[in-house]
């Protein structure tokens, strides 16, 4: 019995830890982690928008995956991360300067930290312009990302 409550203490204890290591992490350690959002997280880093995305927020990103980025024509894709400024609009473009979780989600125009709405609707599933919200509330300690199908051009 002492060696069950042992145990149990001990397990109790280890997913309390795991939980505020995983909490501590902001956005950017977030797309890392998760391995779907490389392109991503290359272009954040091209873009200079690390330390931004690693501030105190609160952020709600609508995050490309990979496969997203990978319907942006090769050509275009490496133009634009070669253009830091367009890049940087494009990517501010992709973030609300507000944590959204996705109970909280309304049909509208959504700000965004580049200056233009979004058009969120929420008909058959949440769509922020054309894409598709494939994944929810991947939260961070400055904030939450949700992942989309295709990447959003102001």
């Amino acid at each position: 019995m002492m060696r069950n409550m042992l145990s149990l203490v001990v397990g109790s204890l280890f997913v309390i830890s795991t939980s505020l290591a995983t909490a501590a992490e902001d956005i950017v350690d977030k797309a890392v982690a998760a391995g779907n959002f490389t392109t991503l997280v290359t272009a954040i880093k091209a873009a200079g928008l690390v330390d931004t995305l690693k501030g105190k927020g609160p952020f709600t990103v609508f995050a490309p995956t990979d496969d997203a980025f990978a319907k942006v024509p090769k050509a275009d894709l490496d133009a634009l991360l070669k253009d830091k400024e367009k890049l940087k609009s494009v990517l501010t473009y992709h973030v609300v300067p507000a944590k959204v979780l996705a109970k909280d989600v309304k049909a509208g125009d959504v700000p965004t930290v580049n200056g233009k709405p979004l058009k969120v609707t929420t008909n058959y599933g949440v769509k922020v312009n054309n894409a598709k919200v494939i994944a929810t509330d991947v939260e961070a300690s400055n904030g939450v990302i949700h992942a989309i199908d295709t990447v959003l051009f102001p």
